[in-house]
C-alpha cells in the first residue's frame, strides 16, 4: 500500500477516497476558492469556460439523473413482469451507448448479453442461446448504426423462423423523438426514454446503464439510493469524495503524472475501470491517458508518470490486501458512479479542457483496404507501413522503438471477445517490453483525442463461419473488415503509425503473436 493512503480520506455515503489530498491539496484549495463544489453541484454550465458553456447546458443532466430515473422503477418493474419467461437478456449497441450498462450488470452479478461488435462469433453464439427466450434490448441516443440495425435484423430473423411476436421480444431505450424511437412504434416495441443529452459513459445512471441490468433482475433500486446518499456531499469543501479524486486527478496530469493507471484492489466491482476509463478520456481532451490494468503489479499500472488508482467495493476502514496505489476509491457502486462523473467533470475545470466535447465522427470504411501483406510468417500476415521492417518481429520492434516520451501504444483487436479473449494478454506483455503506456480495446474503436499522440496496433482475423445481414447486401464479417478499415483512414488522416496484424487463423494467430510478443525487445 502506498504511504500516502495513510492520509486523510474523503468519505461520504459509504464511499471513501484515500491519498487524494497527499496529491491534490493546492488543486483542491484553488478550486474551492472559485466555489467550484457548490456551482458544479447546481449545475453551472460556465466552468469549462464559454466555448464550453453551450454544449454544458443541455449536457449535465447526469448530475440529477439518479434521481429522475426512479420514475423508470414502475414502468420496469411491470415490463419485467410481464416479459419473466424472457430470461436471456441481450443488449445491442453502440459501444458508447453499451458501456455503462454491460459494466452496472458485471457489478451487479447479473448476466447481460452486450452485442456491440460486428464480428460474427458473438452474434452467432447469442442467436444460438435460446432465441425464443431473449429479450433484445436496443441503446442508442438517436438511430441505430450498422452494427445495431444487422444485431436487430438477425434477431427478427430467428424469431421469424420460430414464430413467436417479435414485438414482444423487443425494448428500446432512446432519447424522445428520436429516429429510433419513431423506429420501435413501427415495431411495436415498448420504449424506455433516456435522459436528452446525456452521452456514453456519463449516462451511467439513465436509462442507458440502468435498464439492461433491471430487466435482468440486478436491483437497480439500490443503486439509485446509494447515489441519492452521495449527493449531499457534493457542494461540500470537505468530506467531499468526487472533489478529492477531481482534484488528483487534475493536479497529477498538470504535474505531468497524466497516464492514469486503474487497477482493481480485488474487493469487487472489477469491471468499474473500463467505464472510468471511457469517462475520463470523454472528459480531459486527451490530457489524461487513462488505461485499464489487470492487477496493481502488472507492467503498466506503475512507473514514472504514472497515478495508479485502485477501485473496488466498500471497504470500511481498510482497502485491498496488497493493493499499491497512489489514491483508493472503494464504495457501493451508485455512489462511485456519481464519484467518479463528479471527478472527471472536476478534472475538466482544473484543466481547462472540454468534459463535453463532442467525440471526432468514426470514418466510415465502405471496403476495406486493399493490396498484399509486407510478409506472411505461419498464421499471421503483416501490414506494415512503408518506413518499417516487413517481418513481424521487426514490425514489432518499429512501432515499440518508436514510441515518443509522451506517446504510448494503443492495441486494438477486431476479433471475438469471448473466443479470442487470450489476445488482451498483449498489453501486459507490451507494457513490460516498452516502458511506455500500452492500452487494449476492442474494435470498433471510439475516436479520441488522445489518438494525437499514440502509435496503433490493430489486430483483425480471418472469419471462416460468417453471417449473412438479413436484407443487406453485406455479412457481419465484411461490417467488421469495413469498420477496420475506417479506423485505419481515421488514424492515417491524423498522420498515426498504424500496423496491422491479420490472424489467418484466430487461435494459432493469437498463441503466435503472444509468443512474439514475449520474445520482442526494445
Amino acid at each position: 500500500m502506498s504511504d500516502l493512503l495513510a492520509g486523510r480520506a474523503d468519505m461520504a455515503a459509504g464511499l471513501a477516497v484515500r491519498g487524494a489530498d497527499a496529491l491534490g491539496a493546492s488543486a483542491r484549495a484553488t478550486l474551492v476558492s472559485h466555489d467550484v463544489p457548490a456551482r458544479l453541484a447546481a449545475g453551472d454550465p460556465a466552468l469549462w469556460g464559454p466555448a464550453a458553456e453551450t454544449a454544458a447546458l443541455t449536457r449535465l443532466g447526469w448530475l440529477h439523473a439518479h434521481r429522475r430515473s426512479r420514475d423508470l422503477l414502475p414502468q420496469l418493474a411491470e415490463l419485467a413482469d410481464e416479459l419473466d419467461d424472457l430470461d436471456h437478456v441481450v443488449l445491442a449497441g453502440d459501444r458508447g451507448d453499451t458501456l455503462a450498462a454491460e459494466v452496472v450488470a458485471e457489478c451487479l452479478g447479473r448476466r447481460v448479453t452486450v452485442l456491440d461488435t460486428a464480428d460474427p462469433g458473438p452474434a452467432r453464439a447469442a442467436l444460438a442461446d435460446r432465441p425464443a427466450r431473449t429479450l433484445l434490448v436496443l441503446a442508442a441516443r438517436h438511430g441505430l448504426d450498422r452494427t445495431t440495425d444487422a444485431h436487430l435484423r438477425a434477431y427478427r430473423q430467428a424469431w421469424a423462423d420460430e414464430g413467436p411476436d417479435a414485438a414482444r421480444h423487443v425494448v428500446v431505450v432512446t432519447e424522445p423523438g428520436t429516429e429510433l424511437a419513431a423506429r420501435a412504434d413501427e415495431l411495436g416495441a415498448v420504449v424506455l426514454p433516456a435522459e436528452p443529452g446525456v452521452a456514453g459513459p456519463w449516462a451511467a445512471l439513465t436509462a442507458f446503464g440502468l435498464v439492461p441490468a433491471a430487466l435482468a433482475g440486478a436491483p437497480v433500486t439500490e443503486v439509485l439510493d446509494e447515489a441519492e446518499a452521495l449527493t449531499g456531499a457534493l457542494d461540500r469543501d470537505r468530506d467531499n469524495p468526487g472533489l478529492a479524486l477531481g482534484a488528483a486527478l487534475g493536479a497529477a496530469a498538470g504535474e505531468g503524472r497524466d497516464t492514469i493507471a486503474l487497477v482493481p484492489d480485488g474487493t469487487g466491482l472489477d469491471g468499474l475501470g473500463r467505464w472510468a476509463r471511457a469517462l475520463l478520456a470523454d472528459a480531459t481532451g486527451g490530457r489524461i491517458l487513462p488505461l485499464v490494468a489487470e492487477s496493481p503489479d502488472s507492467p503498466g499500472a506503475t512507473g514514472p508518470g504514472v497515478l495508479t488508482v485502485g477501485l473496488g467495493g466498500a471497504l470500511g476502514a481498510g482497502v485491498g490486501p496488497g493493493v499499491a496505489a497512489d489514491v483508493a476509491v472503494n464504495g457501493p457502486l451508485g455512489a462511485h458512479l456519481l464519484t467518479w462523473a463528479y471527478a472527471a467533470a472536476t478534472a475538466a475545470v482544473t484543466l481547462r479542457t472540454d468534459p463535453f466535447a463532442a467525440p471526432a465522427a468514426a470514418v466510415a470504411g465502405d471496403e476495406p483496404d486493399s493490396g498484399p501483406p509486407s510478409s506472411v510468417e505461419d498464421a499471421i500476415e503483416v501490414y506494415a507501413p512503408s518506413d518499417a521492417p516487413a517481418d513481424l518481429t521487426g514490425a514489432l520492434r518499429w512501432l515499440l522503438d518508436g514510441l515518443g516520451e509522451r506517446e504510448h501504444l494503443a492495441v486494438t483487436a477486431y476479433l471475438d471477445p469471448r473466443a479470442d479473449a487470450a489476445v488482451a494478454g498483449l498489453r501486459p506483455l507490451l507494457a513490460r517490453h516498452t516502458g511506455r503506456p500500452v492500452t487494449f480495446a476492442w474494435g470498433p474503436r471510439r475516436p479520441e483525442h488522445t489518438d494525437t499522440r499514440g502509435r496503433h496496433l490493430q489486430i483483425t482475423g480471418a472469419v471462416t463461419d460468417d453471417l449473412e445481414v438479413p436484407g443487406r447486401p453485406y455479412t457481419f464479417a465484411q461490417l467488421q473488415a469495413a469498420q477496420a478499415a475506417g479506423d485505419r483512414l481515421a488514424l492515417a488522416g491524423r498522420e498515426r503509425p498504424v500496423l496491422r496484424l491479420h490472424l489467418t487463423k484466430r487461435a494459432a494467430g493469437v498463441a503466435q503473436l503472444l509468443d512474439t510478443a514475449g520474445r520482442t525487445r526494445t
